[in-house]
């Protein structure tokens, strides 16, 4: 680990001296002297950026190496440092593209596999495996011995394998998942179907039986004559013997009582 921790350092260029021509000529003098002045700027921002970096300030430096670039946008140490500064905030893609940049810039095919190191760095901190093997393999056709270049090439190609198991395992879990939820799916559904069946059984059971309570109520008499209680029936059995006395009173009231009649001598 302590071998990918130093792949993920990323490198600095040191400040770039500027020699100093001897004069010749007025002109000449004017333009070395400008020249110079600009140059001392340059090297000063340089020169504060890369303190202002180690002190891990990485906000401030990226502000140094921005004036220094101001100067002289070709300078490759400045925008190489810059993007270093980005990287170190986190800024993966404003850090790759000055990269790139700084590549394509560079002239010295060290410069470019230091840049090429840094994008795949970039890459790397993004997880983004397949693109971070790109750019170490980039490094390494540059500069064949860097250890730390084969070191992450070799990491980078060990989590992109891992990356593609953990993918594969996901898309079976989730296929399996499917099916599993599939075979749930069909159990609930006979379930249900065997509810419904079971409640339709019921609801015809509970029909036939109101209609079979129904057709006996039909068939058994009506109005069938309760039972009365002993005073009932003796006020009955009273009321019967009075109607029956009426009857017999009013018949013969009806046929006439003999009368005995007298002889007349």
């Amino acid at each position: 680990m302590a071998l990918l921790l130093n792949g993920y350092m990323t490198k600095i260029f040191p400040r770039i001296r500027h020699a100093v021509l001897p004069c010749m000529a007025l002109l000449v003098l004017i333009l070395l002297i400008a020249g110079s002045d600009a140059s001392a700027q340059i090297n000063r921002y340089l020169s504060q950026g890369n303190q202002l970096y180690d002190q891990q300030k990485y906000k401030e430096a990226a502000a140094d190496y921005a004036k220094a670039l101001a100067k002289d946008p070709n300078n490759t140490a400045g925008m190489f440092n810059l993007g270093n500064s980005y990287y170190q905030q986190h800024q993966y893609d404003s850090s790759r593209k000055i990269m790139e940049a700084t590549a394509k810039m560079s002239k010295d095919k060290n410069g470019q596999a230091a840049a090429n190191y840094n994008i795949g760095n970039s890459y790397m901190a993004q997880k983004k495996w397949d693109d971070a093997i790109n750019a170490y393999k980039e490094t390494l056709r540059r500069n064949p011995q860097d250890p730390d270049a084969k070191y992450n090439l070799a990491y980078a190609k060990e989590m992109a394998k891992k990356d593609q198991q953990q993918n594969k395992d996901n898309k079976d879990k989730n296929k399996q998942d499917k099916k599993d939820q599939q075979k749930d799916q069909q159990k609930q559904d006979k379930k249900d179907q065997d509810k419904d069946k079971k409640d339709k059984d019921q609801q015809q059971k509970d029909s036939k039986d109101q209609k079979d309570d129904k057709d006996k109520d039909q068939q058994e008499p009506q109005g069938q004559p309760s039972k009365l209680s002993q005073q009932q029936a003796e006020q009955l059995l009273n009321a019967l013997q009075q109607e029956e006395k009426k009857l017999q009173d009013k018949m013969k009231k009806e046929k006439g009582v003999p009368v005995k009649m007298q002889k007349d001598w």
